[in-house]
Formats: structure tokens, C-alpha cells, sequence
């Protein structure tokens, strides 16, 4: 395999991971999910025609070039589709901005440029080009069709659409840049506009590379090292762009992850919790199996993974959730609970935090037998979290606490059982 099919192939198998990230946003029927997945199927699947796989599963067609059209048709699909999602997306803010207004004004022109642009491509393809020589001449498009006007009007259509578009994303994302507040935005967003300025480079070099040869055809290594330089452009280019796009995206990957993580250390003391008093989960813990020991994962999984759209809303509800479940817990523990959570946990050898965090679970697994009992005034109770992050922290260490323990260290008085 050669370089410049492993270079493709690297770009493939990104391109796919992208399409693939983005997947369960557009099975929920995402708009821009939706839009980001088709666009980056779309130019997928150009850059496999641009593989030796790609050609050889076209070629049988009978239509010499036909991987190129197809390969050129489709980038432009690809293109057609990032740029309205951009557009739409910075259409968003104010109305009156420059680049809002020249936003729109793509967005708007966008479609139907792309579909003139194809059809336009097509009809010189087929009427215009002369496609009579093969691979056995000359192994590149260009190299094939030199000296031909046709090709000079074909990739014409093609790089004045490219660098049009190039240009408006890498505008845009130049801007949003350097507006960002957080590093890892800024530095996709720059990484992605950088991107696209070297294909518009990429376009260009190309354009004028393709002017000389059509009046003057160059020799053969000359056609060989612009094809190895402006490759070299656009894979940068186009790399950039990909890993650019990948880092927020990154970012929001590690969010969810980190927000199961989360969740799977918080599942135990919410389960207790839900099933204990009555009314306050949203949605009650699963019972696959009528509670079956072995079933036991697969419901946790199913309260983890399942019922809110993202995983950031389902701790947000796990956390509220809990915190409305130990104040129903206050209004009917015995008022000296906690005081004597808190002997006990300094009795087991825990001091500072750490017998903070004990008491609290020392006192919710004592509270718990009294969740059917009559609600009362709430009784004292100290905790942490002065917002969510500190939140969700404490307790994770709560929780962590909270199964260690396998009964009630600080027993109720029979009167409050």
C-alpha cells in the first residue's frame, strides 16, 4: 500500500470514528447531529475512491474516471452540508453582525450552488472531457486529461466551489476561535480553520498548476512532484481539519464518560434511596428478573444508561434526587441521629473530612427503616457541596462510604422503627 492510500485510510477510519461519535444523537433524530454524520459519511466514502480499494471496486463500472466524478461529487456533498451546518449554527447569534449576514447569505446559496456545481461537473464529464485514455497512461487524473480544455473547465467548477466554501468555514471558525473561553474549543476551532485555509491553498496551488499545463503540458516527474506537493497540502489540510473537529468532540466524550463514572459510583446509594422512600425518583431502579441476583448488572446498567438524553442530565437528576430523598429522611429520623452518626464515626477512628463523609453514610443507612414513618419537622443534618461539581464529589465519597457499611451502625430506637 502506498503512502498516499495509508494517508487516505488514516483519514477514512477518523472520518468514520467522527460519523460513528455522532450516531446516537442522530438515531435520536438530531438535526445537526444528523447533518455532522452525513457529512463526514459523505466525505468518507470520497476518500475511499481515493484509495486503490476504492477504484478497483468502480473501475468494473466501465466508465473510465468514473472513481474521480464520484469522488468529486461526493466531497461535494460533504462540503454542501458542513457548510450549511456552519452557517446554521452562527445564524444564531446576532442578526445584525457581518458575519452573520454573510452566513446567511451562504446558507441560502448554498444548496443550489452545489447542486449547479455537480450538474455542471457531470454534463462536462461526460460531453466535454475526453476520456479516452486509461491508467496505462498516465496513473493521475490530471496527468491523463493534460492539454484537454475540458479538464481545465472540470476541476475550474470544482476549485472555485472548494475555495468558496474553504473560505466561509475558515472564516467563521477563525472567529468563533478566538471568542472561545475554553482551551479546547479554542484550539479545535483554530486547528479546523487552519485546516481549511490550507485547503483553500491546497485549491489554488492546484488551479494555477492546472492553467499552465493546459496551455503548456509539462513532463511527466513535473506532473509527479505537484501531485506529491499539493497532497501533501490537502492531507495537512484536511487532517487538521479532522483533528480539530475531533477535540471538542473529545472533550465532550470525556464529560460523559466522566459523568457514568459518576453515575456507576452514585447507583448503589440512589437505588436504596429510590426503593426506600416513595415519590421522589423520576424513574424507579430497574427489577429485571423479579430482582434476581444475577440480574443485578444488568439492571444497574439500565438505570445507568437508560431514560434522559445525555448522561450530564442523568447525574443532575441522580444528585437532585438523592438530596430530595435525604430530606424526606430528616423529617422522620430521630432528631439525635446524626450527632450520634457523627460519635461513631469518630469512635471508628475517622477525623476531618473523612468522618464527615462517614457520618452521613452512617446516617442515611440508620435513616433508611424510618422512611415509612410520619413526616415531622426537619431534623439537623450538615452536609457539603456549594454547587453542583462539589456536589456530585461529596457524594461520590458518600456513596463509597455507604457501601462499605452492611447494616445499620447507629440503630434506631424501636419507637421510630
Amino acid at each position: 500500500m502506498s503512502v498516499s492510500d495509508l494517508t487516505a485510510t488514516l483519514i477514512l477510519a477518523l472520518l468514520l470514528l467522527q460519523a460513528a461519535v455522532r450516531l446516537p444523537g442522530t438515531l435520536r433524530g438530531q438535526r445537526r447531529s444528523r447533518s455532522l454524520s452525513g457529512a463526514f459519511t459523505a466525505f468518507a466514502i470520497a476518500w475511499w475512491l481515493r484509495t486503490g480499494l476504492g477504484r478497483n471496486a468502480v473501475d468494473p463500472l466501465g466508465v473510465n474516471d468514473l472513481p474521480t466524478l464520484l469522488k468529486h461529487v461526493l466531497a461535494i456533498a460533504g462540503i454542501c452540508v458542513l457548510l450549511m451546518y456552519v452557517c446554521d449554527v452562527y445564524a444564531e447569534e446576532d442578526t445584525s453582525a457581518r458575519h452573520i449576514r454573510i452566513s446567511t447569505l451562504v446558507q441560502r446559496a448554498t444548496a443550489y450552488a452545489s447542486v449547479a456545481t455537480v450538474v455542471c461537473m457531470t454534463t462536462v464529464f461526460f460531453l466535454v472531457l475526453d476520456r479516452s485514455k486509461t491508467g496505462k497512461d498516465s496513473p493521475y487524473f490530471i496527468g491523463r486529461h493534460m492539454g484537454d480544455p475540458g479538464l481545465a473547465l472540470y476541476m475550474g467548477l470544482f476549485y472555485t466551489y472548494v475555495v468558496a466554501a474553504a473560505l466561509v468555514c475558515a472564516y467563521q471558525w477563525g472567529r468563533a476561535a478566538r471568542r472561545a473561553g475554553h482551551w479546547s474549543l479554542r484550539t479545535g476551532l483554530t486547528m479546523m480553520a487552519t485546516g481549511m485555509t490550507l485547503i483553500v491553498i491546497y485549491a489554488v496551488m492546484r488551479t494555477l498548476f492546472l492553467s499552465v499545463a493546459t496551455l503548456h503540458p509539462l513532463p511527466a516527474r513535473d506532473l509527479a512532484d505537484q501531485e506529491h506537493i499539493t497532497d501533501t497540502v490537502l492531507y495537512t489540510g484536511f487532517l487538521l481539519w479532522l483533528l480539530g473537529s475531533i477535540v471538542p468532540a473529545l472533550r465532550a466524550l470525556l464529560t460523559r464518560a466522566r459523568s457514568i463514572h459518576a453515575i456507576l459510583r452514585l447507583h448503589p446509594l440512589w437505588r436504596d434511596l429510590a426503593l426506600a422512600v416513595d415519590g421522589i425518583a423520576l424513574y424507579q431502579p430497574a427489577h429485571l428478573l423479579r430482582g434476581h441476583r444475577a440480574a443485578a448488572p444488568l439492571s444497574t446498567l439500565r438505570d445507568v444508561l437508560s431514560h434522559d438524553a445525555t448522561p450530564q442530565i442523568r447525574l443532575g437528576r441522580y444528585i437532585t434526587e438523592i438530596r430530595d430523598a435525604t430530606h424526606e429522611l430528616r423529617r422522620r429520623a430521630p432528631a439525635d441521629l446524626y450527632e450520634r452518626a457523627v460519635q461513631f464515626a469518630e469512635a471508628k477512628g475517622h477525623r476531618g473530612p473523612e468522618a464527615a463523609v462517614t457520618a452521613e453514610a452512617y446516617w442515611l443507612k440508620a435513616a433508611l427503616p424510618a422512611a415509612r414513618q410520619p413526616a415531622g419537622a426537619p431534623t439537623a443534618f450538615r452536609t457539603a457541596g456549594d454547587d453542583f461539581g462539589t456536589e456530585v464529589s461529596w457524594l461520590m465519597q458518600v456513596s463509597h462510604a455507604y457501601r462499605r457499611i452492611s447494616f445499620a451502625p447507629v440503630p434506631l430506637p424501636e419507637t421510630a422503627k
